[in-house]
């Protein structure tokens, strides 16, 4: 029965799994002639409008940047082992980390 656990046999078995699955759920999906809205956007209730918005991301950019540098540089300094020259690393992880952040926020 430990034959069960092992990583080929396991995939194996769940991509047996997934494979049926999808072939079951092939009787429930939509059949039909093709329609002329079925390709058309529709979100929420509301037909698609003809204009579309595209937003400017350049003024997010760099707070998503400073999120996900600062829970980066915290998950490798919690998990920094207690020893001087770990620790000297991690220093420098910090301040390479700040340094990048004036770059990035400077006027």
């Amino acid at each position: 029965m430990n034959y069960l656990i092992l990583p080929p046999i396991a995939f194996l078995i769940v991509l047996g799994v997934v494979i049926f699955q999808a072939r079951m759920m092939k009787k429930f999906a939509a059949q039909g002639k093709p329609s002329e809205g079925k390709n058309k956007a529709y979100a929420c209730g509301e037909a698609g409008c003809e204009h579309h918005i595209q937003p400017d991301y350049r003024q997010f950019f760099p707070f998503a940047f400073f999120f996900t540098i600062m829970h980066v540089v915290v998950l490798v300094v919690a998990t920094v082992p207690v020893d001087f020259v770990s620790n000297v690393i991690a220093g420098i992880y910090v301040l390479s980390a700040i340094v990048g952040l004036l770059i990035l926020f400077r006027r």
